[in-house]
């Protein structure tokens, strides 16, 4: 949803302990992540912005941050490949989260209301591994931040910096221990609204809402590196940027989002918001975005059956592991399945995102594709249980 999106972290004072605390292998905060979902409720927001009705976008400046808004990410993932064919998935997710509505007047240069967290991720399909970093900074001192005119997000030296006028095309880079990325991403479509306009509705309180756009379709070309070996790819890369002060309500336990990039330049976002009673929330959304960025609203009623489970050896979490999503009024039937089960995140939070391939019919037509799916708000054993998408 990110997209749904993903993601909030502590509030308050507490939050700067939370968010700057190093994340060393012993640590508190490695060993206990938070649960995204209970991140993003309506508690303490007085004083910020709401997403309380539709607005236009306006670009460039839309690309940038928002900080009257509580939380914000800019979120990057694809699929990409080798001349050799070896397939690489990644993420790159900046997280700016506002730990007061207004500036507050300090004399110290490391005085600031706004923190930055990114995550990144790489998946080697052909050598079954995962990686994932995180980083956190204050936006002081240069150390992290972000601004519209030129598009630029950056936490240290991970950084998304747009290279034209309008914040296109979008230059990504990150270097980790055991992976590093190195990609220059343009939009062959343009920018889709999603919800009303632009506002998400996730709840039915007012406010409870986010302001949301896509970049469905970013043609991709650059480097991955594993290790000591580097490749130079190609491929297809979807951006979501999203920005909100409360989304979830009491009921909501999570979401499972959908990104999925077909090779008749057909894309297809949803999201199921999940209820604890292990209901599909009425505000679940898509869309259909044709070959030619056309926009086709999916319902809510869109059926999501999960077929496979994975149990997370590092957290002990039970994930949803392979789904059919299904709208007989649509024509549309999809296999969706991960290039690997284990595409956990599990860092001062936890959550499942990971590459997919999908299958199936759309429209009536036959249609294969990639993309990626969030996973948000499982817990303990219970994710193929209660707490679930509807089950065979």
């Amino acid at each position: 949803m990110s997209r749904l999106l993903w993601v909030s972290l502590a509030i308050g004072a507490a939050a700067v302990g939370y968010w700057l605390w190093p994340a060393a292998e012993d640590s508190p905060v490695r060993s206990s992540p938070v649960n995204v979902s209970d991140l993003l409720r309506g508690d303490n927001s007085a004083g910020y912005a709401r997403a309380t009705a539709p607005r236009p976008f306006s670009f460039p400046k839309d690309h940038g941050p928002h900080d009257d808004f509580r939380q914000e990410w800019w979120y990057y993932t694809g699929n990409l490949t080798s001349a050799e064919g070896r397939h690489f998935g990644y993420q790159l997710t900046f997280f700016r989260y506002a730990l007061a509505p207004q500036p507050v007047r300090r004399g110290s240069a490391w005085a600031t209301r706004q923190i930055y967290l990114v995550h990144f991720a790489v998946t080697d399909v052909r050598a079954g591994r995962f990686y994932s970093e995180e980083r956190t900074s204050r936006a002081a001192l240069g150390l992290a931040g972000a601004g519209a005119v030129p598009f630029k997000v950056w936490v240290e030296d991970w950084i998304a910096q747009g290279e034209g006028a309008q914040g296109l095309p979008v230059h990504v880079h990150a270097a980790g221990d055991a992976m590093a990325i190195d990609l220059h991403l343009n939009s062959t479509k343009p920018a889709v609204p999603q919800g009303d306009d632009g506002l998400s509705q996730k709840g039915e309180a007012p406010g409870n809402a986010s302001y949301y756009y896509s970049l469905t379709r970013l043609s991709t070309q650059g480097s991955v590196r594993i290790g000591q070996e580097t490749f130079a790819v190609q491929g297809l890369s979807w951006m979501d940027h999203e920005w909100s002060t409360s989304i979830l309500e009491p009921e909501q336990s999570g979401w499972d989002w959908f990104a999925l990039q077909f090779s008749d330049r057909r894309e297809l976002m949803f999201y199921r918001l999940r209820r604890k009673d292990g209901s599909t929330d009425a505000l679940s959304r898509g869309v259909i975005v044709d070959n030619r960025g056309g926009i086709h609203a999916l319902p809510a009623s869109l059926r999501i059956t999960a077929t496979a489970d994975w149990t997370s050896p590092h957290s002990g979490v039970r994930y949803p592991a392979a789904w059919r999503l299904n709208d007989t009024a649509e024509g549309l039937s999809l296999t969706v399945t991960p290039y690997l089960a284990d595409q956990e995140l599990n860092h001062r939070f936890r959550y499942w995102e990971g590459a997919v391939r999908a299958a199936g019919l759309i429209g009536g037509q036959a249609v294969r594709g990639e993309g990626y799916v969030e996973l948000v708000g499982y817990r303990g054993s219970t994710a193929a249980g209660h707490d679930t998408q509807e089950r065979n």
